[in-house]
């Protein structure tokens, strides 16, 4: 007996079989879809293609593991508490109702309740996009206390996205208003161009506002807003579609600076 288990994990969205020794450790890790066995341990190839062997699905090239790009040092080299990445959607909203207990708030519906369900809409939306080559942050923050919704990252570009609640309401955009029915408009695109330009100001890269509403009834455009985008969150899989902007290299490398929480003290 080798002594070998193979042990399943998930990683974003991907599946990668690693080979593990009775203690625990890793010797090898099988990437399916990149069809390739790591071996970090020459002298045990043999076993390791053995115990693999029920697992593999076709031919596979067999090696040490390539050498990690800059973008995957600097993810290795980052402190968990200053990784962004393992943000949920809306994460500082569940934290602040999570700490928020009072009877005020059990009595009657917190709007922030509304405003976490438009993040998480938006945030499972954007996630789906991680197989086609796109990265998608959650709850960015900002000094002063302000933050990004989600930061879309991909080869059409880069996305500060502001999620809006818009559940059954007319929507009305007259650049810089926003107007829900017959209510006061609001001049949100002047605060997501303001946020656009910090994003772009810390990555040191053009960063476009968009706003995502999450199920209004219409939307309707009397004045359209300066390079800011408007879509209904049924839309937002479109960003897929769109390419030509960034190299692969580039969205990595600027999906490791932005996740690092320090890139952010710095605006």
């Amino acid at each position: 007996m080798s002594g070998l288990r193979v042990v399943p994990t998930w990683r974003h969205g991907q599946e990668r079989l690693y080979v593990c020794l009775t203690d625990g450790r890793n010797i090898a890790w099988y990437d399916r879809e990149a069809a390739r066995i790591n071996l970090l341990s020459e002298d045990r190839r043999d076993d390791v293609l053995t115990v693999l062997g029920p697992f593999l699905t076709g031919p596979v090239a067999v090696g040490p593991p390539p050498v990690p790009t800059p973008a995957e040092l600097a993810r290795l080299s980052l402190h968990p508490d200053d990784d962004l990445a393992p943000n949920r959607p809306g994460e500082a909203l569940q934290i602040a109702l999570d700490r928020d207990t009072g009877a005020s708030h059990r009595m009657r519906r917190d709007p922030r309740r509304r405003a976490l369900e438009a993040e998480q809409v938006v945030g499972d939306a954007l996630d789906l996009l991680d197989g086609v080559g796109w990265h998608a942050l959650h709850s960015v923050p900002l000094p002063g206390g302000d933050r990004i919704h989600h930061l879309l990252i991909g080869p059409g570009g880069l996305f500060a996205i502001h999620a809006l609640y818009a559940r059954k309401q007319r929507v009305t955009v007259a650049d810089p208003l926003i107007a829900f029915g017959r209510r006061d408009p609001l001049p949100l695109l002047r605060h997501l161009r303001s946020t656009a330009d910090c994003a772009s100001y810390a990555l040191t890269a053009e960063v476009h506002p968009l706003l995502a509403l999450v199920a209004p009834t219409t939307v309707t455009v009397t004045v359209p807003p300066r390079s800011v985008r408007v879509l209904r969150d049924t839309e937002l899989e479109g960003l897929a579609r769109s390419g030509g902007v960034l190299k692969p290299a580039d969205v990595e490398a600027l999906h490791a600076m932005a996740r690092d929480r320090r890139t952010w003290g710095r605006v």
